[in-house]
């Protein structure tokens, strides 16, 4: 005897925008994700009171690279699904083409955006890990800052990116006269 649950149906959005529903995300995803983020790192960051880029158990890149990786992946994922409903719903004046392959999409641009973003923030880090000296201590406060203020830019660039692929299989639907 096999149990199927059903999927429960999206909620039903309110009309809306797209500029309006993207500026909304934008603000669910960057303050939570800024707090978080600044609070996970200022924890890890006290225990030792100092800490460097790569050396130690608290160090920089235990943090940022993982978060500089996932976020954008998560983010690209949840706001591609999510224009998607609310298109489907109408909450938004845009219509998303039939023809496209939505779960290709998400994983491709997912896998893309975090992979680059990853990348561009391990060159970051290694290129400062060169610059100063190895041992050279690292502010904690302003380490888990830098944590919080890179995850509010990664939540706010990754709402809008992938919406802007996005926008090639999205049009506007014609009126009925």
């Amino acid at each position: 005897m096999k149990f199927k649950l059903k999927p429960s149906p999206p909620k039903k959005l309110r009309k809306t925008t797209l500029k309006r529903f993207l500026i909304r995300r934008t603000i669910y995803y960057v303050l939570p994700n800024v707090f978080f983020n600044f609070i996970i790192a200022y924890a890890s960051f006290q225990e030792l009171g100092y800490t460097h880029f790569f050396s130690g158990t608290q160090n920089l890149a235990r943090l940022t690279l993982p978060m500089a990786i996932f976020l954008p992946v998560v983010l690209t994922i949840d706001i591609i699904n999510r224009v998607i409903i609310a298109s489907e719903q109408g909450a938004i004046e845009f219509t998303v083409d039939e023809q496209l392959n939505k779960k290709k999409l998400m994983t491709k641009l997912s896998i893309l955006h975090g992979v680059i973003t990853g990348l561009l923030v391990l060159s970051v880090l290694l290129f400062a890990q060169y610059v100063f000296s190895k041992y050279y201590k690292l502010d904690a406060t302003a380490m888990a800052m830098l944590v919080g203020l890179l995850a509010g830019v990664l939540s706010a660039i990754f709402v809008y990116v992938p919406v802007r692929r996005l926008r090639r299989w999205m049009y506007k639907p014609e009126m009925a006269k």
